[in-house]
């Protein structure tokens, strides 16, 4: 469920010009941004975008990245933008950092289904002028790449049907793989990469039920190399999303030094889909509420829009 309160009726127009207004003169009015984009779903964002552009012929995107600054401009910067071209934003940057945080661009892949996938990758494409999966190769190699780019590729089939005797013989050919120590094997990325999110949970529960170990345990084990740890993230990400938010949130929050990328990323991209379970998982794994931890550990603008976001 979102957190985010959006009214069910509102003036696109109204909100342009107020929008307008809190950029104009000697300081920018952040309070008046943070009311108006704070409380506005995607669908709403997109029509003040448009009537921000008739009324004034001026990107609304462009003139509050030049109002804000720091991580209050990234934050709200990815909050305007729709769905899926904020999600191909992501992907770019995640790949263009000095070591690509392929976590990001699994998220992408495995959380999101099929269509929106496409919708990403379609993004992309018109944003960059080249694909999703060039520039994962072009900046990856060996099997992280194998792996990374076959997440991307495919159109899995998004039904609840499963096959009992194929989710049997797959967990037998992970179980081995993973008991070889062959995790880059091509029949473990063909598994992960081509089968229905409901198989593959079916093949994961298999798993468990046969080998008295969850899968996720297994494949990380005493390794710690970049496909253990990738495959595990993308294991993790199939299987329960909301679990695997809310254990990137506590890393962000608990670790030295607030990690306000992967804050704001999850804040961001989940406040208007599941945030609510995630900040029910949150309090009860950590025993304080989602908000409190945020609150403790930002400042300023950044604070109050991501407490916004949150519904507090």
């Amino acid at each position: 469920m979102a957190t985010i309160i959006a009214p069910h009726q509102f003036s696109p127009v109204e909100d342009a010009e107020a929008l307008r207004k809190a950029c104009q003169g000697w300081g920018t009015n952040e309070k008046s941004i943070i009311t108006i984009l704070g409380h506005r779903n995607a669908t709403q964002r997109k029509q003040i975008r448009e009537a921000y552009e008739q009324l004034y012929q001026e990107d609304l995107v462009k003139r509050l990245e030049s109002e804000l600054s720091g991580d209050f401009e990234r934050a709200v910067y990815r909050w305007i933008l729709d769905p899926m071209d904020r999600d191909a934003v992501l992907a770019n940057v995640a790949i263009r950092k000095g070591s690509l945080d392929y976590r990001v661009i699994i998220e992408i892949a495995c959380i999101q289904c099929p269509e929106e996938l496409l919708g990403v990758k379609r993004a992309y494409i018109n944003r960059y002028k080249r694909s999703l999966e060039e520039d994962i190769a072009a900046h990856t190699t060996g099997d992280l790449r194998k792996l990374l780019v076959a997440l991307v590729s495919p159109y899995r089939y998004h039904g609840d049907e499963i096959n009992a005797r194929l989710a049997k013989s797959e967990a037998d050919i992970l179980r081995d793989a993973i008991k070889d120590k062959a995790l880059n094997h091509d029949e473990v990325i063909r598994i992960l990469t081509t089968r229905s999110k409901a198989q593959l949970i079916a093949t994961f529960n298999r798993y468990k039920d046969d080998s008295g170990t969850s899968i996720t345990k297994a494949v990380l084990g005493d390794r710690a190399d970049e496909v253990s740890v990738a495959l595990h993230t993308a294991i993790r990400c199939i299987n329960d999303p909301i679990k695997y938010y809310e254990k990137v949130l506590r890393n962000a929050i608990n670790r030295i030094g607030t990690d306000e990328d992967a804050l704001s990323r999850v804040i961001v991209t989940r406040a208007e889909r599941d945030l609510r379970q995630i900040k029910e998982l949150y309090y009860k794994r950590n025993s304080v509420k989602l908000e409190h931890a945020v609150a403790k550990d930002t400042s300023g603008d950044y604070k109050a829009f991501l407490l916004t976001l949150l519904g507090d």
